[in-house]
């Protein structure tokens, strides 16, 4: 049975504010896409790699992958309307090729994920049927449903952010899609796989992962990435990202 990436690379920029998807702003020479292929490329366990990608910019990454030599990339396809539409559109090239799959669903923009945190998700689902990789809550969690007064204030020992990747098995995940496509076609309350998993009574055991691994969405983000790369990085996003 083979261990494949998926990486969704979907995303417009909007929060970004730029004028290219975010996961084409370049760092330390190298776009954000191809920082984060490279750790699911270079690591040993991984088989391949399915990458949903918005259509027009396809062409541009299949360029990318063939300059940086990424020869684990599978198949790169256009993705959905929303991240869950492109999750189950990439399961569903998955399933083209294969039976049954160990999947790890991951962000195209979480470039700083470990080579340990990803073979703890490959473990994690062979041993117990799922991975969600997380990490502790170290600040204190409010409960707001007004967003104005506080509600109640849980125990962060009780609290983890849930992170990616997040692992199951192909057949599996996919099922949970087809069932909720049915009733809930839009993904309505559905942030993730771990929250269509729940839903779908799932039992999802964690994996504690690297506190480094952030999503790049705003700008901070991309400042915080850049933060051990050189200052020419963050002029050139300036220069070249103005909108």
């Amino acid at each position: 049975m083979k261990n494949i990436a998926v990486i969704f690379a979907g995303g417009t920029g909007q929060r970004m504010k730029t004028e290219i998807p975010k996961q084409f702003l370049k760092v330390h020479g190298k776009e954000i896409i191809i920082h984060t292929l490279e750790k699911f490329n270079d690591n040993n366990v991984i088989d391949e790699i399915y990458v949903a990608c918005i259509e027009s910019w396809i062409q541009h990454l299949n360029k990318l992958i063939k300059k940086f030599n990424i020869n684990k990339v599978k198949s790169v396809f256009a993705g959905g309307a929303t991240g869950q539409d492109s999750i189950f559109i990439a399961l569903s090239e998955v399933k083209k090729d294969h039976e049954d799959a160990i999947v790890l669903i991951h962000d195209g923009v979480r470039p700083l994920i470990t080579e340990k945190t990803i073979i703890k998700c490959i473990r994690s689902v062979k041993e117990f049927g799922s991975a969600i990789t997380v990490t502790p809550c170290f600040e204190t969690p409010i409960k707001s449903l007004s967003g104005e007064t506080v509600e109640s204030m849980p125990s962060r020992n009780e609290m983890y952010t849930a992170q990616a990747p997040q692992g199951f098995y192909l057949n599996e995940l996919l099922e949970a899609h087809l069932k909720e496509r049915e009733k809930n076609p839009s993904y309505e309350g559905i942030v993730d796989s771990c929250g269509l998993m729940f839903a779908n009574g799932k039992k999802c055991h964690l994996v504690l992962g690297n506190p480094g691994n952030i999503k790049v969405t705003t700008q901070e983000d991309y400042c915080t990435l850049i933060g051990n790369y050189s200052v020419n990085d963050y002029r050139e996003f300036l220069e070249t990202n103005k909108k």
